[in-house]
């Protein structure tokens, strides 16, 4: 979120602004205006009063919606795929703590053997 004297951005998440407070500024022109991709609520009802507003810009929660980030994120899952297929670690895991089982460890060493270049 980005707050300036005369504008608001919100591109996090919908609650972090009191959006009824932003609607009541932006009506009363305390703030000119706002540049929102969401909102508290999801998908919001066709009758706010924010979605109303001339000084509100709206864009789609979507930044990253582009064909090097989708092609980044494919190659990314390939690399992934093969690394384990060959019984290596992938890169990109959250819960590193299943590295430390004896499962997925039995599980690698099984696959190292069987797809071993």
């Amino acid at each position: 979120m980005v707050l300036t004297p005369d504008n608001l951005i919100n591109t996090s998440r919908g609650p972090i602004v009191d959006q009824k407070a932003l609607t009541k500024a932006l009506e009363e022109r305390n703030i000119a205006g706002a540049g929102l991709d969401v909102l508290e609520k999801e998908p919001p009802d066709a009758d706010d009063p924010i979605l109303k507003l001339d000084n509100v810009i709206f864009a789609p929660h979507a930044l990253c919606w582009t064909d090097q980030c989708f092609a980044g994120n494919g190659a990314a899952d390939v690399r992934a795929v093969l690394d384990v297929q060959h019984g290596r670690e992938p890169r990109a895991v959250v819960n590193r703590d299943v590295f430390e089982t004896a499962a997925w460890r039995n599980r690698l060493l099984e696959l190292r053997k069987r797809f071993a270049a």
